[in-house]
């Protein structure tokens, strides 16, 4: 039987009549449906959070209480929605399991995070106080990549700080999240957080509805920018985490057999679905063949295949117009010079699989090097001095991440203070925790996620101001 799971509103179970399919990318097939969210139920999720702001944002205490509360109802979950995220999604059962413990993660975090009025002056002439205030309804929209974490992302400092939230999964991997909701109507008082599915316009319809005050998306430029213009007539708030084109610069004196693995997988995690992955390698000209070969040696011995079996390390592409723009990307490349040295084709049988590829002779310019591939496709680009690698690795509209790599910790850190991003790590990436501000420039997008700026991000500021004469 076809799995199928409601919507959550006003902490219920709501379905429709309309349904879509969800395939699932190991073998090319749907397995599911989900419901396909009418306008009429979308106004009715508004209203529902709109009718539970009243009273979620007035008690700070109650509502740690009830998220941390949510975070143990959701790894006792564990085992009935990392399944389902992974036949959704493709990524290996594993990696879907620590997907869900993001969550609770993400929730604990928020749910103990202290937060004081700031007092600016207090004494016999005046008192003022800052505050920061819920903004009221969110509208929350996610990709498919990382479903649930970057819900996470979304809904436990939008809650904390007494917001209430409508969120939408992409229609790719509507299930889990669908899933998450019926875990948390239990425990969140009704309303709160309500989850509805649908395919894409259904995104538009809540970026134009009139009761959010904020939307916060994560997925690629374009919508993002589609978002923008839509707040912009009524001034919502917007967060957009727009992906990257990360660079990873490796300096002369770097180790490769220390490194290698820890590079490789920075780049291919999740099948290289992810935003701030690894999407180019600048190495210099002396070492660049030992550093194609040492990244070859990794990607000849990565275990690809169904997320559900447990030898796999790397799933399918999430969906075929994915694997297909990564097999365009790859079969430009080399048709204007570049060469394989492993993958660069589609495995054959079902479902969206393609062979973890690294390019030798990638150079700039070519559609691979320039936009964000997503997917298991790593080019290697040879460079003659940092200041051309910075140069290089800044010359790009993306600005999320990127990375520097040596044996000498202190140069390293100095040229990762050149790149032009949100978060430059040094002998390490994908290094991301829920204290830590997570955020690009330039096209990469507009505001930060996590930590104490993440949940300033979901409030507006209030003064108070008494005078004492």
């Amino acid at each position: 039987m076809a799995e199928y799971i409601p919507m959550t509103m006003g902490g219920t179970d709501v379905s429709t009549s309309g349904a879509f399919d969800v395939v699932d990318p190991a073998t090319g097939l749907p397995f599911g449906t989900a419901p396909e969210c009418t306008p009429d139920q979308l106004d009715q999720a508004m209203h529902s959070a709109q009718d539970a702001y009243r009273t979620w944002r007035k008690d700070e205490s109650r509502r740690r209480e009830i998220m941390l509360a949510g975070a143990d109802s959701v790894l006792a979950a564990t085992d009935s929605i990392a399944p389902l995220l992974t036949q959704e999604q493709g990524k290996p059962l594993a990696e879907a399991q620590m997907e869900v413990r993001a969550v609770a993660l993400w929730l604990r975090y928020f749910a103990n995070l202290e937060v004081a009025d700031e007092i600016i002056q207090d004494d016999e002439k005046v008192f003022i106080r800052v505050e920061r205030r819920p903004l009221g309804v969110v509208a929350a929209i996610t990709p498919w990549n990382f479903p649930l974490s970057l819900a996470a992302w979304k809904i436990a400092p939008a809650l904390r700080a007494g917001n209430t939230m409508v969120l939408k999964p992409s229609p790719y991997t509507p299930l889990a999240t669908l899933r998450l909701g019926q875990v948390l109507a239990p425990v969140l008082p009704p309303g709160v957080l309500n989850v509805v599915s649908g395919s894409d316009p259904l995104g538009a319809s809540m970026t134009a509805h009139p009761v959010p005050r904020k939307i916060s998306f994560t997925g690629s430029v374009g919508t993002g920018k589609h978002v923008a213009a839509a707040a912009a007539p009524d001034l919502k708030r917007i967060t957009l985490e727009l992906g990257g084109n990360d660079p990873a610069i490796l300096l002369d004196d770097i180790d490769l057999q220390a490194v290698a693995e820890k590079l490789f997988w920075s780049a291919f995690r999740n099948n290289g679905q992810v935003c701030s992955a690894v999407k180019r390698v600048y190495a210099p000209e002396s070492k660049y063949d030992e550093v194609v070969e040492a990244l070859a040696a990794v990607a000849r011995t990565a275990r690809v295949g169904a997320g559900n079996d447990p030898a796999s390390q790397l799933g399918p592409l999430n969906n075929r117009p994915q694997r297909d723009r990564v097999a365009g990307l790859v079969s430009d490349a080399v048709g204007r010079g570049a060469e394989a040295v492993t993958g660069g084709a589609a495995i054959d049988g079902p479902g969206f699989f393609y062979q973890p590829t690294i390019l030798r002779g990638a150079t700039d310019g070519m559609a691979v090097v320039d936009e964000e591939q997503f997917g298991p496709v790593l080019p290697v680009l040879s460079y003659r001095s940092v200041e051309d690698a910075v140069e290089r690795a800044n010359g790009t509209n993306f600005g999320l991440s990127g990375s520097v790599w040596g044996a000498d910790a202190d140069r390293a850190e100095a040229v990762a203070d050149e790149l032009d991003c949100g978060t430059a790590w040094v002998n390490t990436h994908l290094a991301l925790r829920p204290d830590q501000p997570f955020g690009g420039v330039k096209w990469s997008g507009i505001g930060v996620e996590n930590g104490h700026w993440g949940l300033s991000s979901f409030t507006e500021t209030k003064v108070l101001h008494r005078s004492r004469r």
